[in-house]
C-alpha cells in the first residue's frame, strides 16, 4: 500500500523541463560545495555485491536485499546495495585517506521493504560520504560540526536555486540554525507522541532540527528508531530534519553519525543479540 499524498491545491511553479534542469543544477552545486566543506573526494560507487562479505548494510537489520546469481562466478549470489556504510570504511582504507579527509559519492540502490510515501521510494538516489576522524575526535563536537556544515551547504543550494528561478521566490526559506535534541529528551517533551509524530511536532516548531541518539532503548523501552548495531555508534549518531511546509510534515534529508569503534561494537551486538 503506498502513502502518497497530493496536498491541497498544490500546483507546481515550474514546468518539466524546468524541473529536470533544476535537479541538475542542484546536484551540480551541492556536490561542489559539500566536497569543498567538508573536504572530500568523489569515488564511484558499486550498484551491487557479493553477499556474505559483510559489506551490504543491514539497515534496521529485517530489510531483505534484492539479490541474483552471476553465471560467470558459478551462480554466486550478488546483492543490489540497501547503503554504503560498511563499503565507504572499506574505501577509505583502500584511498589511504588521512585524517580530517574522506570521500562521496553519487548512490543508487533498491529498497524493496521501504514503506513507499511521499519522502521514501523503492529506487535510492542520494549523496553518501565519509571520511577518516582519529579517536580524539569522536565527539559530539565533531557531529554537530558536520551538522552545521550540511545545513549550510543545504541552505546555499536553496539560494542559487532561487536566483535562477524567481517563481521560487516567494516559497519559505528553510531555517540555516540547527536545533540539537537527543531522541530521550524529545520522548519526554511528548510521552504521549509516536516518535514520527514527536519529529512533526519538534520540528514545526524549531524549522531545522537534529535529533540525536537514535538506535538505543529510550525510558520507554523503545528507541526512537531501528539503527543496525553494526553501523554508527548510537550516542553519537542522528537525523537531519527540515520543516516541509507544502507536506505539512518533517522532511528527513540525512541519517549519519559517528561510526562504531571497537568498544561500541562489542556493546552495541550484546545489546542486539547480534553477538
Amino acid at each position: 500500500m503506498s502513502y502518497l499524498i497530493k496536498p491541497a491545491n498544490y500546483k507546481a511553479l515550474l514546468d518539466l523541463k524546468q524541473t529536470e534542469l533544476g535537479i541538475k543544477q542542484i546536484k551540480e552545486f551541492f556536490q561542489q560545495n559539500l566536497s569543498s566543506e567538508l573536504r572530500l573526494r568523489r569515488v564511484t560507487a558499486p550498484l551491487f555485491v557479493l553477499k556474505g562479505m559483510g559489506i551490504n548494510d543491514d539497515l534496521s537489520g529485517t530489510e531483505r536485499p534484492v539479490s541474483f546469481p552471476i553465471k560467470d562466478l558459478g551462480d554466486a549470489q550478488a546483492e543490489v546495495v540497501h547503503s554504503l556504510a560498511k563499503w565507504k570504511r572499506l574505501t577509505l582504507a583502500d584511498y589511504n585517506i588521512e585524517p580530517g579527509y574522506g570521500i562521496y559519492t553519487d548512490m543508487n540502490a533498491i529498497r524493496r521493504d521501504e514503506e513507499l510515501d511521499n519522502l521514501h521510494s523503492v529506487y535510492v538516489d542520494q549523496w553518501d560520504w565519509e571520511k577518516v576522524i582519529t579517536p580524539e575526535a569522536r565527539t559530539l563536537f565533531t557531529l554537530h560540526q558536520a551538522v552545521t556544515d550540511i545545513v549550510s551547504c543545504i541552505c546555499d543550494t536553496q539560494l542559487t536555486v532561487r536566483g535562477k528561478y524567481p517563481q521560487l521566490c516567494d516559497t519559505p526559506l528553510l531555517r540555516r540554525r540547527v536545533t540539537f535534541v537527543t531522541a530521550q529528551e524529545l520522548e519526554d517533551l511528548y510521552p504521549d507522541l509516536t516518535p514520527k509524530q514527536r519529529e512533526n511536532a519538534f520540528t514545526k516548531k524549531h524549522g531545522t532540527v537534529f535529533i540525536q541518539g537514535i538506535g538505543g532503548k529510550l525510558r520507554s523501552g523503545k528507541p526512537h528508531d531501528g539503527r543496525a548495531p553494526d553501523y554508527d555508534d548510537w550516542s553519537m549518531n542522528g537525523d537531519l530534519l527540515f520543516w516541509h511546509e507544502p507536506l505539512g510534515m518533517a522532511l528527513e534529508i540525512s541519517s549519519m553519525g559517528i561510526r562504531v569503534d571497537e568498544n561500541s561494537l562489542a556493546a552495541q551486538l550484546k545489546i542486539a543479540g547480534c553477538e
